[in-house]
């Protein structure tokens, strides 16, 4: 009896042409379609946006898999490049939009709120050094470590954490209100 595990079933789906063919034919195509769709330039027949973004994946697809494309103009492989770095930015996004709405940050934080402004930056910064650290990004700060040894990182991050929430017990609802983060830093750099 043959056990096979996740690594053999998607190798298998690879040889078969999973990344080669099927999702980038099925990218193609579900972006060319609701191009399309959306601006309507073949009109509101259904059937013709189908077809042309049919005949335009495969036309896509069938170079790259017979190898006619030339060498650095494949789009398939410039598609297979290109899309880890765009899902990590995607996943980057949401990790913000999931910092931003536990600071309780509302969506009024271009508008007219400092303190969400500050939320949203201080989210932005986090994020950054998030998925920095993962990349190895900052193996350049280990003077950093050296000088104020390997706890100061932590340590600095509990003060600023514990100022921010003294911060927001204490503070006077007054203090939240004005002309907004955004136009603060718009009139930082008008012309007087």
């Amino acid at each position: 009896m043959t056990y096979y595990n996740w690594e053999e079933f998607f190798m298998g789906l690879d040889r078969w042409g999973l990344s080669d063919v099927i999702l980038p034919f099925l990218l193609i195509f579900t972006i060319v379609y609701a191009v399309f769709h959306k601006t309507k330039i073949l009109g509101e027949r259904k059937g013709f946006n189908v077809v042309l973004a049919f005949v335009l994946s495969f036309s896509t697809v069938i170079p790259h898999v017979t190898g006619t494309y030339p060498i650095g103009y494949d789009p398939i492989i410039i598609l297979q490049r290109a899309l880890p770095a765009v899902s990590i930015i995607l996943v980057a996004l949401v990790m913000l939009l999931l910092l931003i709405g536990v600071w309780g940050a509302e969506s009024d934080w271009i508008a007219g709120n400092t303190v969400t402004g500050g939320i949203v930056i201080l989210s932005v910064v986090a994020i950054v050094w998030i998925f920095g650290s993962a990349a190895n990004w900052w193996q350049g700060w280990g003077w950093f470590n050296r000088l104020f040894g390997a706890d100061a990182m932590a340590i600095i991050i509990m003060i600023l954490v514990f100022g921010l929430v003294m911060w927001f017990i204490t503070r006077d609802d007054n203090q939240t209100k004005g002309d907004g983060f955004m136009k603060q830093m718009g009139n930082m750099f008008k012309k007087e």
